[in-house]
């Protein structure tokens, strides 16, 4: 029997990506099809974003629609995530959340939520990114000592958040098998005379322009060698099908908070 999947903010790039994904997946079905409100596309059919027709009309009002499903899959905005939340909670739907650039009340926010029900929360979807996430422990076991730890990143000129999601959870990654704490080892630019470099920094380089999926770059550079770890995204069709996996593998799990790494059987 196939998932019955919601999607949040289908006028979005990674909305539409969601809607072919679901709708080339025989084990997903569309039940609800969300956008912020007062869209202009409430009342369409969501199959539009392909070409083609879904039966299923986008709706600006996510307690209405929601009822029913077995997954509610958000990329948005922070801001747009507590409102889903909450129409989770009330309609007791499992939620997997793509979206990033939470401050600490909003992570508080996820937390409460997931209390009540069972959720996915991942600054990427992506198998090889939750992979190379758990090669960058084991790696930084490896390399923690003589070499500088960098990250760099690139998206495209349309995203708002910096260092991305994904840059900052391999820095926690690396942090965390380490044992250092991010929030005080993290540098994110460099201008000026800035003095030698500390080793036992993590330094974070972000790229924006153009339409770049996502490339991100976990650098360990010691004397005479260099070990570089790189996942290029040449499409967010990879993302969507990592939301997916995440909203199958949800289904009758218990209320609380999960990760890809879950997901993926890599803890």
């Amino acid at each position: 029997m196939s998932v019955q999947i919601a999607i949040a903010g289908v006028s979005g790039r990674m909305g539409r990506a969601l809607l072919e994904a679901v709708a080339a997946d025989p084990a997903c079905a569309l039940c609800a099809a969300i956008d912020r409100p007062g869209s202009p596309l409430a009342g369409q059919d969501a199959g539009a974003a392909w070409g083609g027709a879904s039966g299923v009309r986008i709706s600006d009002q996510p307690g209405v629609v929601l009822p029913g499903a077995q997954a509610l899959i958000d990329f948005t905005r922070p801001e747009a995530t507590v409102g889903y939340l909450d129409a989770c909670v009330a309609a007791r739907v499992p939620l997997v959340i793509g979206t990033t650039g939470f401050d600490d009340a909003g992570k508080a926010r996820i937390d409460a939520a997931a209390q009540r029900i069972p959720i996915v929360f991942a600054p990427n979807m992506s198998v090889g990114v939750n992979l190379l996430m758990k090669l960058a422990e084991l790696a930084a076991q490896v390399l923690q000592d003589g070499y500088d730890i960098e990250i760099i990143e690139a998206h495209h000129r349309h995203k708002v958040d910096a260092p991305s999601g994904t840059a900052l959870g391999l820095g926690q990654a690396v942090a965390r098998a380490i044992d250092r704490d991010l929030a005080q080892c993290a540098v994110y630019g460099r201008e000026g005379v800035t003095g030698e470099r500390d080793p036992k920094t993590i330094g974070f380089a972000t790229v924006r322009g153009g339409d770049i999926v996502g490339d991100h770059t976990l650098l360990f550079a010691g004397i005479g060698e260099r070990v570089e770890l790189t996942h290029k995204a040449s499409s967010r069709a990879t993302f969507a099908q990592g939301a997916l996996r995440a909203a199958k593998w949800l289904q009758g799990r218990a209320p609380g908070l999960y990760d890809m790494r879950d997901v993926l059987n890599l803890k």
